[in-house]
């Protein structure tokens, strides 16, 4: 294609909403607008990637058996990922190895005022206890049936609603009335005693013994809580959600908590997430620098014009010649000052460049740089048109 058929608009500063390097190398080289739309450029380098191998360009990517990601520090995606291993997973949705507490014989229950302690913290203040020791309530109805639905969780863990909602659909916080009817206190709930409530428990739970829990009563909670002994669930499952430091649920080392981005889901690639991904990866200080499976063209061709020759005829011929080739190139066919193209090519980053200029011409070359190289070479103007092997000669 032709510079100005795709009218291409390079930018000379970066972005002020730059949230990355490689987001800021792809708005100044014209594959993206500032506000993240695909320009022609950026349309054309999809085109290309669409037809490749994610696991030919070269990225680091993190994957688990469905879904690809790559790490990137502004990504919308908390990925815990096992540096040893090479577990992956989402991080609302990633196991890792829970330690249970040492194993206590079961106590009889008992009822003790706790006033104004309605966070766990509080509790395990007053009590001056670890917050392991405590029972966490967590109420919510689901939406598809309006059920009430009671989750415990060990004291010093956060449930995962991601998890919950693998296991009872999708859910809303339990309002005054929901709560009220259940027979539970905000602030003070346990599963002991509710009425007609879909109980969940986290798989810790069955492991600790003597837990602290809400009594159902303003102002006070229940040492020595044991589950199964004072009350019964519909479920015991992984429910909560893991943390940076947490046993590896494959080898058990320490897990590593990253943002990042996601590249693929199945079959499904975000085509815009790897073009990000590939400028994080791929750019030096001039510029973007694509593999040649990813670049959205082989070749950046461009003249200098000159004063006794007229190049940019050259240059039009090479470049009918390497179409007819099947080289991918595009023909900056501007008739624009050399210092602006060589820019421009730099921004760009095709894998090649290739400069028609008066002086190789007398001597029947044109000038070639590879993106990635500090030095210029050359080929013979003839070997361009009339070569069978366009392809191999620019690229070996």
């Amino acid at each position: 294609m032709k510079y100005t058929s795709l009218s291409i608009q390079t930018q000379r500063e970066f972005p002020n909403n730059a949230r990355t390097q490689g987001f800021g190398w792809l708005v100044r080289a014209g594959y993206i607008t500032r506000d993240n739309q695909l320009l022609p450029l950026g349309e054309q380098m999809i085109a290309r990637l669409k037809k490749c191998d994610i696991n030919s360009l070269g990225l680091s990517l993190q994957k688990n058996e469905s879904d690809v990601y790559f790490l990137l520090s502004t990504g919308n995606v908390e990925l815990a990922h096992c540096p040893s291993c090479q577990y992956t997973e989402r991080l609302e949705l990633a196991q890792f190895k829970k330690t249970a507490l040492p194993r206590e014989e079961e106590r009889p229950l008992e009822k003790i005022s706790t006033p104004d302690c309605n966070t766990i913290e509080a509790l395990a203040a007053l009590l001056n206890i670890p917050k392991e020791k405590t029972a966490k309530a967590l109420m919510f109805v689901r939406k598809a049936d309006n059920k009430f639905i009671f989750i415990a969780v060990r004291g010093d863990m956060q449930l995962s609603e991601a998890k919950l909602r693998k296991f009872v659909g999708e859910v809303a916080l339990a309002d005054v009335e929901s709560i009220s009817k259940s027979g539970a206190a905000a602030g003070y709930a346990s599963p002991i005693g509710l009425r007609d409530a879909l109980i969940l428990v986290d798989d810790l739970i069955p492991e600790s013994q003597n837990l602290v829990a809400g009594a159902n009563e303003a102002g006070y909670h229940l040492l020595n809580t044991n589950y199964p002994r004072d009350y019964a669930a519909e479920m015991v499952a992984d429910l909560v959600q893991a943390k940076a430091g947490d046993g590896c649920p494959k080898c058990g080392n320490p897990l590593e908590v990253s943002s990042a981005i996601q590249i693929a889901s199945g079959s499904e690639v975000d085509f815009e997430n790897l073009m990000l991904s590939l400028a994080e990866t791929n750019h030096d200080d001039k510029g973007l620098t694509l593999p040649n499976s990813a670049a959205p063209f082989d070749v950046y061709l461009m003249h200098v014009p000159g004063k006794t020759m007229d190049t940019k005829a050259k240059a039009e011929e090479i470049y009918n010649a390497l179409q007819n080739a099947g080289t991918s190139v595009l023909f900056d066919d501007r008739d624009e000052r050399a210092g602006v193209k060589f820019n421009d090519a730099d921004l760009i980053g095709c894998p090649v460049r290739l400069t028609v200029g008066e002086k190789g011409l007398q001597n029947g070359m044109v000038e070639l740089k590879r993106r990635t190289s500090s030095e210029n070479g050359a080929l013979p103007v003839d070997s361009l048109l009339n070569s069978e092997n366009i392809d191999l000669l620019i690229k070996k």
